[in-house]
């Protein structure tokens, strides 16, 4: 009889023994491997939602990483604020004061960050540039243009920029050139369709620092009037250029005058003979590229 109890006891004994760890074991286990987020996918994850292109309709909108480290699933659609511009740096690329809006035929300039400093939106479907496009953006140094279809630009359009110091508005449709911000140093309106009427008269006069003009593949019926000391190079290849002065690019009451900077003038694809001109180059350094015989 009591062998019998023992075998009992023992059969009842042993399972318990065996049975599963305690439960505040187990739920440790559960939380360190399934509800913890590893920040390194956290980082890709980011990373990948900003590398997405934007939706047609523009709603695509980033998450804030710094909220999305936390692991707060609540805090992941919180919606940019205002001053960070979010919408224009998914739709282009901002880095370090540079937007680059480049061949995603934007029709407008994209709202920027106050702190750009340089404007790449080359190859889109831009026509026209307001002057509130840059009405606060004071901070610019560089704007490229070029490869867009401008045909018109209100005048102060880049009045208030007076850190600028290159632009470039080449292969648009331009009929006349805009006022120029002080500081330039190059301006590039190669390939347009702009004559000799749209240039103002002084347009280049007080533009102390332009080193580089590009007017090539043009209409233009004249060399510019006023261009200044500064200037280095000038690009007038390909226009409707028929006659030149010996005050274009010289002063005929000065034969002493010399124009030191200037490197390089190219006139070739002009419909002038500039050997009648020979007195119009007495100044300068080197003879421009062009047809002489």
């Amino acid at each position: 009889m009591k062998t019998l109890q023992a075998a009992v006891f023992l059969f009842v004994f042993v399972p318990l023994v065996n049975s599963a760890p305690p439960i505040q074991q187990e739920s440790l286990q559960f939380y360190e491997y399934d509800t913890d987020v590893p920040m390194g996918n956290l980082v890709q994850q980011d990373y990948e939602m900003q590398s997405k292109d934007i939706r047609k309709d523009g709603t695509n909108i980033t998450p804030d990483t710094s909220l999305m480290l936390q692991g707060d699933d609540r805090e992941r659609n919180v919606p940019p604020t205002k001053d960070t511009n979010l919408p224009t740096c998914l739709l282009c690329v901002c880095l370090s004061g540079s937007v680059y809006c480049e061949e995603i035929d934007i029709e407008a300039v994209p709202p920027l960050p106050k702190e750009t400093a340089y404007l790449y939106a080359r190859f889109n479907k831009i026509k026209r540039i307001a002057v509130s496009d840059f009405a606060d953006i004071t901070t610019l140094r560089r704007i490229d243009f070029s490869g867009n279809r401008i045909e018109e630009i209100e005048d102060g359009a880049f009045s208030k920029l007076l850190l600028l110091e290159e632009l470039s508005l080449a292969e648009n449709r331009l009929l006349k050139l805009p006022a120029l911000p002080p500081k330039l140093t190059t301006f590039n309106a190669n390939q347009n369709r702009i004559k000799s009427r749209g240039i103002k008269a002084n347009a280049f006069k007080k533009l102390t620092n332009l080193a580089y003009l590009y007017l090539g593949h043009n209409a233009l019926e004249s060399v510019p009037l006023n261009l200044p000391e500064s200037l280095r190079i000038l690009h007038l290849q390909y226009n409707n250029i028929t006659t030149i002065t010996d005050d274009t690019f010289c002063k005929s009451n000065n034969t002493r005058y010399i124009r030191t900077s200037m490197d390089e003038i190219r006139m070739e694809g002009n419909p002038i003979l500039l050997a009648k001109h020979v007195n119009a180059f007495n100044c300068l350094r080197t003879l421009p590229v062009g047809t002489y015989y």
